[in-house]
């Protein structure tokens, strides 16, 4: 692990997002502590929303015309307001940063939508970092960022969704069902010295806990880790996937979920949601996604 790519709009979430990324980034290579970008984007909607905004049919064409110029001197100075708030976005995250022992820090500030900007600044990184809300996060605590799932659905590498709270990584959990993403994990691990000397828990969701299916998977993902060196805690637990796995966590005092993301069709989350998300919402630890 060479680079983490953090996103940051310096809301609620940010501080321990700053943390868990400091974290990782100290731990997920033996050789030296991975170098960190910050991103900061500035929302371009507002500034749209002026410039094309026409509203000479509904009060006369010299009234419109004094009030857009008078609206357009307004966003030039939000826009200024913006740019320096951003800077201080930065400068906190790199303070933080420092202070738990990353020395490698990239600021970087974008005007544009995180969205579209993120193919750009995740091409050279190993793992991207983001709050799980963002700065609407007080008046929608039951909800995902609005960004969250477009940038977890569009990101080609893993992708670290950060609590609330931070707490230190000791217990780690993967949920395991065999499918690519799972093998990733497993892989990630195997290639990472982050999980060296935690408590690795795996676990498949069933039906049944004598489904032969799942036991077949869990003692292959239980193969594969003692392979690369660890002793996990392996079990197949009966239910409703988002139900089941909380359960665990709770149960087990877990700190960090690792998981595929999104394995089921658009379509099939439009129509019944997915369980990525219902563990998402629901999550009070950090959730490492891989597509």
């Amino acid at each position: 692990m060479k680079k983490i790519l953090l996103c940051s709009d310096g809301s609620t979430f940010a501080e321990n997002t700053y943390r868990y990324g400091a974290w990782f980034a100290t731990n997920l290579n033996a050789a030296e502590v991975a170098e960190v970008d910050v991103l900061c984007v500035t929302d371009i909607r507002g500034q749209q929303a002026v410039s094309t905004t026409n509203l000479s049919g509904s009060i006369g064409v010299d009234a419109s015309e004094n009030l857009l110029n008078r609206l357009v001197e307004l966003e030039h100075e939000k826009a200024k307001i913006n740019h320096q708030r951003a800077k201080l976005v930065l400068q906190k995250a790199a303070q933080t940063l420092k202070a738990e022992g990353v020395d490698r820090i990239n600021l970087l500030h974008e005007t544009g939508f995180l969205v579209d900007c993120l193919s750009k600044f995740e091409a050279d990184c190993d793992l991207v970092v983001l709050g799980k809300r963002g700065e609407a996060a007080e008046f929608a605590s039951g909800h995902l960022g609005a960004n969250l799932e477009r940038i977890v659905r569009s990101s080609h590498k893993p992708c670290l969704v950060t609590s609330r709270q931070f707490k230190a990584i000791e217990r780690v959990l993967v949920a395991y069902d065999g499918s690519p993403s799972s093998q990733k994990i497993l892989q990630f691990i195997a290639d990472s010295s982050i999980f060296t000397g935690l408590e690795l828990h795996i676990v498949t969701v069933a039906k049944s806990t004598t489904e032969q299916t799942a036991i077949a998977q869990i003692e292959s993902a239980k193969q594969l880790t003692q392979q690369a060196g660890f002793e996990p805690v392996c079990a197949v637990i009966e239910g409703h996937s988002e139900k089941a796995i909380a359960n665990y966590i709770t149960d087990q005092d877990i700190n960090l979920l690792l998981m595929g993301a999104y394995g089921h069709s658009r379509i099939r989350h439009l129509v019944i949601g997915s369980t990525t998300a219902q563990i998402l919402r629901s999550s009070h630890i950090p959730v490492l996604l891989f597509r």
